[in-house]
């Protein structure tokens, strides 16, 4: 029986950062980058296997992105190690919002959906 242990010993932290703006295709279109750090803190090594990704941008229009593992990886992460990476979104709109969840496994096979937490895309001086 999988461990309650197991989903709420992961820690996720998450920076979001503005890019730049561009004209692609005639559109005006936002570029972020978002960090995310994930900290095991169970007893026992996790593997990423998936992720999930629910985008929302301030006109409510939402994408999903699912697939295998993050940024072309499964990382084993072991207990009290931290896995650190890098990734992208482009938005119609100067503020969004992701949240979503990865599938991880532990060395027991014990499988668990892991929640990400909803964060904030935003230009910079884009709220009041």
């Amino acid at each position: 029986m999988p461990s309650k242990e197991f989903e709420s010993a992961i820690d996720i932290t998450i920076k979001s950062t503005f890019i730049t703006e561009h004209i692609i295709d005639g559109n005006l279109q936002f570029i972020f980058n978002y960090t995310i750090s994930i900290v095991n803190n169970s007893s026992t090594s996790v593997k990423l296997l998936t992720r999930y990704w629910l985008i929302t941008d301030a006109d409510g229009e939402t994408t999903t992105v699912e697939g295998e593992g993050v940024i072309g990886q499964q990382p084993d992460i072991a207990p009290s190690n931290e896995f650190t990476y890098t990734s992208g979104c482009i938005l119609k709109t100067p503020i969004g919002y992701m949240q979503g969840h990865y599938q991880m496994i532990d060395a027991n096979n014990n499988k668990r959906l892991v929640n990400i937490p909803l964060f904030q895309l935003a230009k910079p001086n884009s709220l009041h």
